[in-house]
C-alpha cells in the first residue's frame, strides 16, 4: 500500500534533514512558529495523497513532514525536544501545590 500512495519515499530535495513527521494539525502549526521565531527555513510537506485528501476533508490521516536545511537540523531538534527532566519536574512542582 506504500507503494501505491507514494509514503515510502520522503522527499527528493538535496540539502534537507526531515525533522519530524506529524499527525495532528496542531502539532505542525506549533512546530511552525517555534522555527519561525527562530528564523529556520523549512519545507512542509504532506505525505502521499494526503494533499489531496486535507482538500476534500479538511485534514490528512497520512502525515505531514517538516523537513529544515541539513545544517540547522540539531538546532531545530533542540527547539522541539524538551530538555532532560523538564516534564518530570513540572509534574513534581504540580503534584507539591496540589498538597
Amino acid at each position: 500500500m506504500d507503494r501505491l500512495f507514494g509514503l515510502e519515499h520522503t522527499t527528493a530535495d538535496e540539502g534537507l534533514a526531515l525533522l519530524a513527521t506529524l499527525y495532528d494539525d496542531i502539532l505542525v502549526a506549533m512546530y511552525e512558529e517555534l522555527l519561525k521565531e527562530e528564523n529556520i527555513p523549512y519545507l512542509k510537506k504532506d505525505r502521499g495523497t494526503g494533499s489531496a485528501m486535507r482538500i476534500m476533508m479538511g485534514q490528512s490521516f497520512y502525515g505531514t513532514d517538516i523537513y529544515v536545511p541539513e545544517a540547522l537540523l540539531e538546532r531545530a531538534l533542540e527547539l522541539i525536544t524538551p530538555a532532560d527532566g523538564a516534564e518530570l519536574e513540572e509534574d513534581e512542582d504540580a503534584q507539591e501545590s496540589e498538597e
